[in-house]
């Protein structure tokens, strides 16, 4: 495995600081970074640590799939992780290495990227919890289907071109509470799609030294370029997102008991009831 490299600049200029500082937590934006051409980030790095990593930290399918399959009709693709890495110019696919926080190289080169930002993060919402990197290495044309993710997400482009297609967090027009309620009971992340959303859109057109800011479950589909993609997602947690999960997960529970709960509230509001009442049954074992 190739040593962590020290950065020896900022990898977000001040300018970009000021911006993030206007739209986070709540609203997706565009967003710049300088980091260098890194060993780590390599094609050939990226298909050692997909090598090394445990199945359930590699994903990978052929890219060519539709914004809204459910995620039981995602074919395989018929190649290794390290296949599929290093012959990403022509094999039509798109693969994501997750939790790379667990190798100590990338652990470190996360933790300098995520310090950068705690200046502006940690007055809003407080300490920067549960730190995870996702790096995404995607074929020319794929497409990532249309869902949404937990965590608060910065996700920066390092090679090729994409287009982030994004829609509030929290609008139930686009992603309903009771399809939140199923995610945060263990479902998974893709969501149902309609193309009537598509004239609701936020578009973010990505390229190398781009950047892409991302709300908590924020529904979300991203469509590659026309050359292989890499791009490298850190993001975090704070305790408002795990109040808020455990809201849905607590509505979850009411709703099988046959009420029809109301959607928790959004930042900087807490459901605390329901986020206590949670905490509490799980602790009880009433719900699981």
């Amino acid at each position: 495995m190739t040593a962590h490299r020290p950065i020896t600049r900022s990898v977000f200029p001040p300018e970009t600081l000021a911006t993030m500082e206007a739209l986070y937590p709540l609203q997706a934006g565009l967003l710049h970074h300088h980091i260098p051409d890194h060993p780590l980030l390599s094609l050939e790095a990226l298909a050692q640590l997909g090598e090394g990593l445990p199945a359930s930290a590699v994903e990978y399918n052929p890219g060519d799939v539709p914004i809204g399959i459910r995620p039981e009709d995602i074919p395989s693709n018929g190649l290794s992780i390290g296949e599929t890495i290093r012959t990403i110019d022509s094999n039509g696919s798109w693969a994501v290495l997750k939790n790379i926080e667990n190798v100590p190289a990338y652990r470190t080169l996360l933790m300098d990227l995520l310090g950068e930002l705690q200046s502006v993060v940690e007055p809003r919402t407080g300490a920067m919890l549960t730190p995870q990197g996702f790096i995404f290495i995607s074929s020319p044309g794929s497409i990532t289907p249309f869902h949404f993710d937990p965590e608060h997400n910065i996700l920066l482009q390092l090679r090729g071109t994409k287009v982030m297609n994004v829609w509030p967090a929290g609008d139930e027009r686009f992603a309903h509470r009771r399809e939140h309620e199923r995610y945060h009971g263990g479902g998974h992340r893709n969501l149902p799609w309609d193309e009537s959303y598509r004239e609701d859109a936020q578009q973010v057109p990505l390229g190398p030294g781009d950047a892409v800011l991302m709300p908590v479950m924020a529904p979300h589909f991203v469509a590659n370029g026309d050359a292989p993609s890499i791009s490298l997602s850190i993001t975090w947690r704070s305790e408002w997102s795990y109040r808020e999960a455990e809201a849905h997960a607590a509505n979850s529970a009411l709703r099988r008991m046959g009420l029809d709960p109301a959607m928790p509230p959004r930042w900087p509001s807490y459901a605390w009831a329901k986020s206590v009442g949670w905490r509490v049954a799980r602790k009880l074992h009433i719900v699981h």
